[in-house]
């Protein structure tokens, strides 16, 4: 069965209310053990849409490098981090809402958007703008397609840099998921101080660590 691609209707519906500036916000990095969570805010020009846009997690790394620049040429986009410490303090979910609000408030030389287009069931709290959670938006809609290529390939370039700080633990191809490779590293190498200690993996060897040195 084919998937039908991401098209511009939900954009299309909130245009033509007013709305003059709308948005499509994504972000990933919720499942790793290591590493900031990343978000992107997209807002595609009508009339210049980019072809072949898809859910990034069903292109390839090629794919989405290509597409990742034209989408910069022809879009206005913005890209912003929730820390480790921030995952840490908060929660991913609250973590990832304050990645998602960042990209937004620096989208357009910070005019934002007036309409936020959010992949997901829930809106952050302190939008500062209408908003529609459409879940499984990066699959049905362009903007948050948009925003999850852009997002992931910032994100991925990021861990391949870390990786050459921390060598061993895989980032540059796991991106800091759980990986085998990158668990059995955790046991070998130890934590560094990009890992997320509030995470179960991370938190249980920090506490056999702790255990054993009392």
């Amino acid at each position: 069965m084919l998937v039908p691609p991401p098209d511009f209707s939900h954009e299309t519906v909130v245009l033509a209310t007013g709305s003059l500036r709308v948005a499509g916000v994504d972000e990933v990095g919720r499942g790793p053990l290591a590493g900031p969570v990343t978000a992107a805010a997209v807002r595609l020009d009508p009339s210049r849409l980019p072809e072949g846009l898809a859910d990034s997690k069903l292109l390839t790394a090629p794919r989405r490098a290509a597409l990742a620049i034209l989408i910069h040429a022809v879009a206005e986009v913005s890209i912003a981090h929730a820390s480790v410490a921030e995952i840490d303090e908060l929660n991913i979910l609250r973590a990832s809402h304050l990645a998602m609000l960042r990209a937004l408030a620096g989208l357009g030389n910070g005019l934002g958007a007036d309409h936020a287009l959010i992949d997901g069931h829930l809106l952050p709290r302190g939008l500062g703008c209408t908003g529609t959670a459409i879940v499984r938006g990066d699959a049905r809609c362009l903007s948050i397609a948009a925003a999850s290529i852009v997002a992931k390939v910032a994100r991925d370039r990021l861990m391949v840099d870390l990786a050459q700080q921390h060598p061993g633990y895989g980032w540059e191809t796991n991106a800091g998921y759980p990986t085998k490779e990158h668990l059995a590293a955790l046991h070998k190498l130890g934590v560094t101080p990009w890992h997320r200690r509030s995470f179960a993996p991370v938190h249980n060897i920090l506490y056999q660590e702790n255990s054993i040195s009392r």
